[in-house]
């Protein structure tokens, strides 16, 4: 057994929900991976790890592509549209292979857990070579190096194997896979099912892994495909994640389509409820949301990238009044900052409506912590109570940002920053801020150049 002591814990209150409270000189013991009691009101002994600060329970960050890492800090000049972001994100993806991209994730996955992330959502398309055909060893090459990603930067992982079938919906319907696209597409469903009833019998007895499913979009998958992929999770009984109304551009495609809306056209196919997060849902008519709410379908939220790629702003409130659980993601990691994802939750709220604590620091420690973990099948997760994953994240409240901050209201100044210590499935990862796989900005550096120099080879290869 290894034991924690809190300087201060967040601990529920009252029951299920968000609602939580701040608790002084908390013992949290532990064994197996797991919280075997959580005991308030106690003194430290030589013998427990000591956690400083504000000791939240481990973040969860529902959606992440952790190749888009590689973007950051390089995609602001001349302006542009999340289109023209998204032609530089094809042209990127032609330089990944296992080996690149397992060194490139595990710094990604190393960087979330810095800022207190201990589960990922890895919304995984990039399964095959460049050319579109499978990796002669294994077709499940990719995913695989994601896990032994995870594996050493000390993170669950919920791998979202991604179905993506159709480069594109224009009026006459669905287009076929650009040449750019080709590494994403299995085919068929039936071809994604296979491949994905494979990677889940080989992680079958790996119990820090997790296989989901995603659909990409009403862009990539037809009705009839959603409404398969729909029915392999339902039997799987895995979480499925679905991209929605990102952008105006595919509401009107799947209006001058098929009539309808992204998200009718998801539920038409059966592809809405309990078990489903969609993710952005930024242009929603009110007729979404009550679709969206009704089922209790999930919705992931990723402030900073829709600020980043001028989405617009979710109607966060209306749809968790309309009752759907709200998470948030990193997207594209244009920042690896789950509490800034949560805060930004409300700051767009703020903005969208003029008023402040549309949403309490309770609830944006909730979608930051136990809804994001529930999006991720791992429902037991993100509270600090027996019988829980013993993931723990302490944050320091005497830093210039947090310095002289209510405890209570730390999510709304904190971030990855002031994260010193991070415990995972009962493993210290970061101690002090120093991540266990050593310089993580040095990794970083090194395997977003390695990939940047390959894809700058295939283009010359390719003017040639």
């Amino acid at each position: 057994m290894t034991a924690y002591w809190c300087e201060q814990a967040w601990l529920p209150e009252g029951g299920p929900g968000p609602a939580s409270r701040v608790v002084p000189s908390v013992r949290v013991e532990t064994s197996g991976g797991r919280i075997v009691a959580v005991r308030p009101g106690e003194l430290p002994s030589h013998q427990d790890v000591r956690l400083r600060g504000l000791v939240l329970p481990g973040l969860a960050d529902a959606h992440s592509h952790a190749f888009h890492r590689a973007l950051r800090g390089r995609t602001h000049s001349g302006g542009g549209s999340f289109w023209t972001w998204r032609e530089g994100m094809y042209a990127l993806a032609t330089a990944l292979t296992p080996e690149r991209y397992e060194r490139l994730a595990r710094a990604v996955f190393a960087e979330l857990s810095l800022g207190g992330t201990t589960a990922v959502g890895e919304f995984h398309y990039v399964h095959h070579r460049a050319d579109g055909t499978p990796h002669p060893q294994d077709p499940n090459a990719m995913a695989e190096a994601l896990r032994a990603a995870a594996r050493d930067a000390g993170v669950h992982l919920t791998l979202l194997d991604t179905c993506y079938l159709h480069g594109g919906l224009g009026p006459g319907g669905h287009e076929p896979l650009a040449p750019e696209q080709a590494r994403f597409g299995d085919g068929s469903v039936e071809r994604w099912a296979a491949r994905v009833d494979a990677l889940r019998t080989a992680w079958a007895d790996d119990d820090r892994v997790r296989v989901g499913a995603a659909a990409h979009s009403v862009r990539a998958v037809a009705p009839d495909e959603l409404a398969a992929v729909a029915r392999w999770a339902r039997e799987a009984g895995a979480p499925l994640h679905v991209h929605l109304s990102e952008q105006p551009g595919e509401n009107e495609a799947a209006l001058a389509a098929f009539g309808r809306t992204p998200t009718r056209l998801l539920h038409d196919a059966g592809a809405l409820g309990p078990g489903t997060t969609v993710v952005h849902a930024v242009h929603l008519t009110d007729d979404d949301v009550a679709l969206l709410g009704g089922t209790r379908t999930g919705v992931c939220l990723c402030p900073v990238t829709e600020r980043d790629l001028a989405d617009g702003i979710a109607p966060g409130r209306r749809l968790a009044d309309a009752g759907s659980p709200l998470s948030v993601g990193t997207d594209q990691h244009v920042g690896a900052d789950v509490l800034a994802e949560a805060r930004g939750v409300e700051e767009h709220e703020r903005l969208a409506t003029g008023r402040r604590g549309t949403f309490d620091p309770a609830a944006l420690v909730d979608m930051a912590s136990a809804a994001g973990h529930a999006a991720l099948g791992r429902p037991d997760a993100g509270r600090i109570v027996a019988g829980a994953p013993a993931d723990l994240v302490a944050v320091r409240l005497d830093t210039v940002r947090t310095a002289g901050a209510d405890p209570a209201q730390a999510v709304l100044v904190a971030g990855a920053g002031d994260v010193s210590d991070v415990v995972a499935g009962g493993d210290v990862v970061v101690r002090d801020g120093v991540h266990r796989v050593g310089d993580v900005a040095r990794l970083l550096a090194e395997a977003i150049e390695e990939l940047w120099a390959a894809a700058r080879e295939i283009t010359k290869g390719n003017d040639r």
